[in-house]
């Protein structure tokens, strides 16, 4: 698992107060709604908002990519740091 994985899977327990859950409680290729860790569409736009403002990043919720974004913590690292390298440029 990479830092921003890391991070964000950090960002994951604390904003949805999982209790008992550490970071190496959750894979980076766990799928993070459903059989995975059972998240729901109100875990999903507390931790959009949550990702928003730590990364000052746009997520667009009518976007088709939104819910592959939010697949597992790799998928959401992986949109994070396109969002970064984009506005880099």
């Amino acid at each position: 698992m990479n830092d921003l994985q890391q991070e964000i899977t950090q960002l994951i327990i604390d904003t949805l107060n999982l209790e008992d859950v550490t970071v190496a409680d959750i894979p980076p290729e766990q799928p993070l709604f459903g059989e995975g860790l059972g998240l729901d569409s109100v875990d999903a736009l507390e931790l959009a908002l949550a990702l928003q403002k730590r990364y000052d990043i746009r997520i667009a919720s009518d976007s088709k990519d939104a819910r592959q974004h939010f697949t597992t913590v790799a998928s959401l690292a992986a949109f994070v740091q396109s969002q970064r390298d984009a506005c880099a440029k």
